[in-house]
């Protein structure tokens, strides 16, 4: 069965973006269990889930609602898998923010560090529970901004996500347990800000939606 664009997802997981061995603070078994088993699981399930959608699409006799528990849980995947290669691929990097996203950064919110503070407090606000941290450019404002996200299924409207911290235990505790803490220092020390300079020129050089 060939299904529509729409209907179609991708099989396998994207390879990870760098070696897990040579993070600082964060282990090789904890990076690999998070992208094989929550990422990984996100990828397989979103695939399942859209065929599924597109055999139900065309059952008459399906009422309404259960074909909208399919739809939330299409939302809730791709959220989950676009949400992970974003983190997965800001990890990697020396954790240095070069001249341009500082200065980016510090027009926003006054400076550098005061940014860097609060994004660190919504993420230690979601300790021991779940959700992610996003640093995204509104669209609509044209303004970067931090967000506070509980799950995979709802961000900010027209935001691009320019910097994403996962706080899902998963992404910690097997190296940290409860101590999320600890997790947001390693965070930052392996930050990838060339990814996070991409994305910001990408952001500026994206048209304001008409509305």
């Amino acid at each position: 069965m060939t299904l529509p664009p729409a209907f179609q997802s991708q099989s396998a997981p994207r390879p990870l973006p760098f070696d897990p061995s040579r993070l600082k603070g964060l282990s090789e078994r904890l990076i690999r269990s998070h992208w094989e088993n929550n990422y990984g699981g996100s990828v397989k399930a979103l695939a399942n889930v859209k065929t599924r959608l597109a055999q139900a699409a065309g059952d008459a006799d399906l009422p309404p609602y259960v074909y909208n528990d399919l739809k939330r849980e299409h939302l809730v995947r791709t959220g989950s898998v676009v949400l992970h290669e974003l983190y997965f691929d800001n990890l990697g990097g020396s954790g240095r923010a070069g001249n341009g996203e500082r200065q980016a950064i510090a027009q926003a919110f006054g400076s550098f560090d005061a940014w860097e503070t609060e994004f660190r407090l919504i993420g230690a606000g979601l300790g021991g529970g779940s959700g992610w941290v996003v640093l995204g450019f509104n669209l609509h404002t044209r303004q970067l901004e931090n967000y506070w996200m509980a799950d995979h299924a709802h961000g900010p409207a027209a935001t691009l996500p320019i910097l994403v911290m996962d706080m899902y235990e998963h992404s910690y505790q097997i190296d940290y347990g409860a101590a999320a803490a600890k997790y947001i220092d390693a965070f930052f020390q392996n930050l990838q800000w060339e990814a996070v300079r991409a994305r910001l020129d990408a952001a500026n050089a994206t048209k304001t939606p008409v509305g």
